[in-house]
């Protein structure tokens, strides 16, 4: 009578194919979490930027989007969005970029981006048409560099479009 289960060659047998094949599974599946945060990223704001832009016409006064390290007033001068942004109508429509305690807070993003996120703008201003919104560029960047990095192209008619080149067609720095 034979008893039924596994020798230890046919264990030793199963377990080095399930080596080989987790091996060959965790880089892709890194590769799938690094793009599935940098889309959820940018996905995001691209839809702060269209919420702005929409929201600058229904209410015929500028909108701002603007960096933000707290999620409850615009950071200052330097180029790193990776707190996220902030989407406001400001109090005083002739200071847009004025970010103060009448300010009508829209929407506030704190991506869950483990990369950088920088702009050539510290604002984005929209306003409604036809006048001509804040044009700028944000660039989305991780440790895989600038094969993987995105970019967020606001024209200065407030449209916002995802890329992997700068305007002009040049490469992504990171």
């Amino acid at each position: 009578m034979r008893l039924r289960g596994l020798t230890l060659i046919e264990l030793i047998t199963a377990l080095a194919v399930l080596g080989v094949l987790a091996a060959l599974a965790v880089p892709a599946f890194t590769e799938l979490l690094l793009d599935s945060r940098r889309s959820a990223s940018v996905n995001a704001l691209v839809g702060a930027v269209q919420l702005a832009r929409s929201e600058a016409v229904k209410r015929t006064r500028p909108v701002t989007v603007c960096k933000t390290a707290d999620g409850l007033s615009c950071a200052g001068s330097a180029a790193d969005w990776s707190g996220g942004w902030l989407v406001f109508v400001p109090s005083q429509p002739t200071r847009p970029t004025r970010f103060d305690t009448g300010a009508v807070v829209l929407r506030v993003d704190q991506p869950p981006y483990r990369g950088t996120i920088s702009a050539n703008r510290d604002a984005f201003v929209f306003r409604p048409a036809p006048q001509r919104s804040t044009n700028g560029t944000v660039m989305f960047c991780d440790q895989r560099g600038s094969t993987s990095a995105r970019a967020v192209i606001v024209s200065h008619t407030g449209r916002p479009r995802s890329s992997p080149y700068l305007p002009d067609g040049r490469a992504l720095a990171c």
